[in-house]
Parts: C-alpha cells; structure tokens; sequence
C-alpha cells in the first residue's frame, strides 16, 4: 500500500521535498536484519552512522541479489537523504527495503526504507554514481541493470542538482581528527565516517530532533587520510548546518531539519 513517508515539506525547495512512497510493483530488494549494539547511542537507540552503515550493506546485498556486484562493483555516493520519521530503538528486527526512484545510464537514486519491529521508521534516498575505479570517472551500467532498476520508476533522464549551496562561514571551524578506518577503497573517507562527525555536532540539537527530522549530507569533493578536516557549524531557528573543510575548501555539506 502507497503511502506518504513524512509531514508534507515545503515543495519549492528540493532538500524538503517528501521521498518517494514504495512502488507497489516492480523489483524491490527486501531483507531483514537485527540492530546490533555497535550502532546504538548512550540511550539505545540507532545512531545515524549507523543508518548509513544499513543502507550501504543492503546496496551491496542488492548488487549480489542482481547478480551484478562482478560488472558493477564501484559506487560513490554524492548525496544522502535520511528522514527519521520515527526513531529506532534497541533491541529490534529491522526490514530494509531497497528500490530505484530515479535513473540515469550512469547514477541513479536508490530509496531505502527501514521498518523495525518495534514500531521504528527511517525513509532513506542515496544518489549513487557508477564509477569506473582506473579512471575513477562515471561509467555507464549495464542495459540489464538499467532495465531492471526502471521497473520501479519513471525518471529515465535523472540529473544531479545540488540542494545545500550555503557558503562557508568566516568563523573558524573545529578540527576533527581521521584515522585510517575512516578510509574506503578508494582512498576516500567513507561514507558512513562523515555521519561520525554529523552524530558529534547534532546530538544535542534537540530542539530538531524531538520529532520527525531530516538529514541531508552532500559530497561534493572526496577527503583524504592525512588531510587536515574542519568542521564549520552554524545554527538558526530553522536548522543546523555544517560544513567539512580541508584549508578552507568546502569538501562536503550537512543539514538538520526537523520535518513537522
């Protein structure tokens, strides 16, 4: 059964704009894990990082589902939605259900929705770029693979548009240190290392996260291990922002709202 994943968001700006409901036909990845205690805060609850963890071990299950991690191994992700409609809690049976909401021949959007047993419920959208590890490029999927991801949408010519542009603020930004587990096999910080810092500079933002709320992170240029990171914030009435700066250039971008 369709039906609306949050409160109606303020449809002019795209960074509010609901997820799509799950399809009611076509090829959806379904699976059930447990919340494990590695991904729970000090009050039991699953952590954000460890939403990103979720979502990242069921797109590479999907690939072996599909038979298709050997031709299409290499992902990056170039923005994450999370909406936290209803937070989840330990100890709880999570099923994850994985589906494309948008294509192009070289990315596509994959939703992510996460029920947990308990009454818990996470909405997710990834934008996920097919890469081309030698020359580290976006290259284009297989036309099996294309075909079967469009059964569950009609968006064929999917286009990047960037949702937080905010510049970075003159403020100094606090240093946060990487260590090598941070790093992918790319030579990147990971994707889930990121949501580390974000749980590190919201936890307290309590005032966004009482009720249903809203993560959105975009990743506009890759981090090394070894390069110096700062972590610009900014709060306002209508959300906390936070930027992650190498010598000053913006290398990625999250923001909190709350969705009510």
């Amino acid at each position: 059964m369709n039906q609306l994943v949050a409160p109606p968001l303020l449809a002019a700006d795209p960074a509010r704009q609901p997820l799509a409901p799950v399809p009611s036909t076509g090829h959806i990845f379904d699976v059930t894990r447990r919340l494990g205690t590695v991904d729970m805060d000090e009050n039991q609850g699953l952590r954000i990082d460890g939403i990103a963890r979720h979502i990242q071990d069921a797109g590479v299950d999907h690939l072996v589902h599909c038979d298709a991690l050997q031709s299409h191994p290499h992902w990056i992700v170039r923005r994450t939605v999370i909406d936290v409609i209803r937070p989840i809690a330990w100890p709880a049976q999570l099923r994850l259900r994985r589906w494309c909401s948008g294509i192009s021949p070289r990315w596509c959007t994959m939703r992510v929705r996460i029920d947990a047993d308990n009454g818990g419920l996470v909405e997710t959208e990834g934008f996920w770029i097919h890469m081309n590890k030698e020359t580290m490029s976006p290259s284009r999927v297989a036309d099996e693979f294309f075909e079967l991801m469009c059964t569950t949408t009609d968006e064929r010519r999917l286009r990047w548009k960037q949702w937080l542009n905010e510049p970075l603020p003159l403020a100094a930004g606090v240093r946060f240190p990487l260590r090598r587990t941070d790093i992918d096999h790319f030579g990147h910080v990971t994707n889930t290392a990121y949501w580390h810092a974000v749980h590190e500079f919201t936890a307290d933002a309590t005032e966004f996260t009482a009720g249903p709320h809203r993560f959105v992170l975009e990743y506009n240029k890759p981090i090394r291990y070894g390069q110096q990171l700062d972590i610009h914030t900014a709060r306002t009435s209508d959300a906390v922002t936070m930027w992650f700066s190498v010598e000053g250039d913006v290398r990625a971008v999250a923001q909190l709202r709350s969705t009510e």
